[in-house]
């Protein structure tokens, strides 16, 4: 061998092989900084109930342009919530086969085509585009605890505070633009909901980075993978598993008859329909502040029962409130059932999490929680829609919320013991 060959070779041996390799894995060691995470979490968290707060404020005219009954139009909302429930059944195995990462930027492009899909002209189009809709956000519902237990997990609780906030935050901004916008883009409520499509891209092309990082790389699976050893747990199989299924699903039930109908239990009593869609927002507002400081408070807990009986007092009084002065108290119940509201499913979430020993655990309770909760919440804003058309009155309906709010608190304190699943 020559000298010249030789002193090639000593010189960097492996220089010219390694070097786009080692470009690749410092393009994705600046994409894996934890602030980018965080920007990626946030702005998909604004999408996970844009598509759905939008669409309260405007139910009424949809329902006119369609000839929509009560119950037909309690289906716009029902719809969606349903297949927050169907997808959830798929998202743990996508999660699996493909990577969070990658079904997390999916969801966000689906959600776009879903949210486009839905505003053309076509009662059909609009409850397929409710079918992607809740299957895209079904995704980034169940896959979004894991992903927090598995990058964050010593601040899994202040991490569900802040995505639990922005996906609140997203609907707040959502409800209150709805009827502005319809004015001001001049197009009805189809030119309002469609332009919800550009937040869901904008959040997909921040995802990037993540997609990138999961490409050729390893870690992030391991990380997820119990230890050496450990059996998987079965969590259809646990009575825990169960208690934080039902409470998640029993506070999302009385969460959509709201989404759904808020604003309709208002005008129905003279209200106009853009101050029920302000102080429908107003309800959404008010939710940051529960969302974020409920998990927050949960996460200091060893049993976090008193905030169980706090959220679920404070929706049964909201609801009494509506039953009873629904026009004179407006502003006062809206603020008492957001603060209990915004409460609930940060603390639903947040069980997900405490009650998970491990990362997989949580993507199967996720899973689990938020496939059979939101397949029961879906019969919420259906039920409502139908009893109030039968009576002609929201008393029935909301007496059967009250209920609800009673069975949540039972499940919930068993819920919130310190155990894991």
């Amino acid at each position: 061998m020559s000298t010249g060959t030789r002193a090639t070779e000593g010189v960097r041996p492996e220089a010219r092989v390694r070097r786009p390799d080692e470009r690749a894995a410092a393009r994705r060691a600046r994409a894996a900084h934890p602030a980018v995470l965080l920007v990626g979490i946030v702005l998909a968290s604004l999408n996970m109930r844009v598509a759905l707060a939008s669409v309260a404020p405007l139910v009424g005219e949809m329902s006119e342009d369609f000839g929509l009954s009560s119950t037909a139009s309690s289906l716009v909302t029902s719809v969606p919530v349903l297949f927050l429930g169907v997808g959830a059944l798929v998202a743990p195995w996508l999660g699996r086969r493909l990577g969070a990462e990658r079904v997390l930027f999916g969801a966000l492009l689906l959600l776009g085509v879903g949210i486009v899909v839905r505003v053309l002209p076509s009662v059909f189009a609009l409850y397929g585009g409710g079918v992607l809709v809740g299957t895209a956000i079904a995704l980034l519902n169940v896959l979004t605890p894991g992903l927090i237990k598995r990058d964050f997990p010593d601040r899994a609780a202040a991490m569900t505070s802040v995505y639990t906030g922005a996906m609140i935050a997203g609907a707040t901004v959502a409800a209150a633009a709805a009827v502005p916008l319809e004015k001001a883009l001049g197009g009805g409520w189809q030119a309002s909901l469609g332009v919800w499509s550009l937040l869901a891209a904008v959040a997909a092309l921040a995802w990037l980075p993540q997609v990138l990082i999961a490409r050729g790389r390893t870690d992030h699976a391991v990380r997820a993978v119990p230890a050496a050893g450990a059996r998987p747990v079965r969590v259809w199989r646990s009575a825990l598993a169960w208690q934080v299924t039902l409470f998640m699903g029993l506070q999302s039930l009385w969460s959509y008859v709201l989404i759904a109908w808020m604003p309709t239990m208002f005008t129905d009593h003279g209200m106009s329909r853009s101050t029920a869609g302000v102080i429908f927002a107003f309800n959404n507002l008010v939710q940051v502040a529960g969302a974020f400081l409920v998990p927050l408070l949960a996460g200091r807990m060893r049993s976090q029962r008193p905030l169980v009986v706090l959220v679920t007092t404070l929706v049964a009084a909201g609801y009494a409130g509506l039953m009873t002065a629904p026009v004179q108290g407006a502003w006062l119940w809206s603020a008492v059932l957001g603060i209990g509201q915004g409460g609930a499913v940060g603390l639903a979430l947040t069980l997900i999490v405490l009650r998970s020993g491990d990362a997989v655990t949580a993507a199967r309770l996720s899973g689990m929680a938020q496939t059979v909760g939101y397949l029961l919440a879906a019969a919420g804003p259906l039920a409502a829609g139908a009893l109030h058309q039968a009576t002609g009155s929201w008393t029935l309906p909301i007496c059967g919320v009250l209920g609800v709010c009673a069975a949540a608190l039972a499940v919930g304190l068993l819920a919130a013991r310190d155990r894991t699943v």
